[in-house]
């Protein structure tokens, strides 16, 4: 049975996949990765996930997280059986977002993260769920514990991430790429692209739902994984 691997996007832990637990396939042996705390490159986190597990693996990777996914499966194509894709981005980072990521970058070194996350958080939710005050303090609550560090290390392993574009096509196995509709960070047409760049794979749109979808809209996401996952377990 292959091993299960969730990948948290970018100063998230396990929290983000809290909603998800209950639908994870008791057949899975399943776990939440950290490799983005420990190595500083895309490539690096991917090869880190594959030297965890001896045997095949299902990767499910949310935006930064899905970016590791998708290069784990470029380096060992054989080895990863099932990719599902949350609000993440096959292409490389664009001039316009290596700056603004460089500003905030700068921002975080004179310790005003908070000022910046608390700013910034309404962006990575839709509208509806910007207003749920409870909801955004979890959120950057969650970010800020990743500490300074990490968000200068994850921001910059995002900035020279690979162009995944590039060997999607290749890819065999089963991919569910799931996007919110209202994603203002990662735009849904990034979902789009990779869907269409590989080939059969599955593309579920989550609605109402922004960058955040897990937390936003676990109900969805949980329909659309839960049966996803189950099919690869052989439930």
């Amino acid at each position: 049975m292959p091993s299960l691997v969730l990948l948290p996007g970018l100063a998230c832990d396990r929290r983000l996949w809290q909603a998800q637990q209950p639908i994870l396939p008791p057949s899975f042996d399943a776990r939440v990765s950290d490799v983005h705390t420990r190595h500083d490159r895309i490539e690096a986190m991917a090869a880190a996930v594959l030297a965890e597990d001896d045997g095949p693996l299902v990767l499910c990777g949310a935006s930064l997280g899905g970016m590791v996914a998708m290069e784990a499966a470029h380096q060992a194509p054989e080895r990863v059986v099932g990719l599902a894709l949350l609000g993440t981005n096959a292409r490389p980072e664009t001039a316009e977002m290596f700056k603004l990521r460089e500003s905030a970058i700068a921002l975080f070194e004179r310790g005003e993260a908070r000022d910046v996350i608390e700013f910034n958080a309404g962006f990575a939710f839709h509208p509806a769920q910007a207003a749920d005050k409870a909801l955004i303090k979890r959120y950057v609550e969650m970010v800020l514990d990743a500490g300074t560090d990490q968000l200068v290390r994850q921001n910059r392993a995002a900035m020279h991430r690979p162009d995944a574009r590039l060997h999607l096509p290749r890819l065999r196995c089963p991919v569910l790429v799931l996007c919110g509709d209202a994603d203002r960070l990662t735009l849904p047409e990034c979902s789009s692209e990779i869907a269409e760049l590989v080939p059969n794979a599955d593309l579920v749109w989550i609605a109402q739902a922004g960058h955040m979808l897990t937390m936003e809209q676990p109900a969805q996401v949980n329909a659309a994984l839960g049966p996803w996952l189950a099919s690869l377990s052989g439930a």
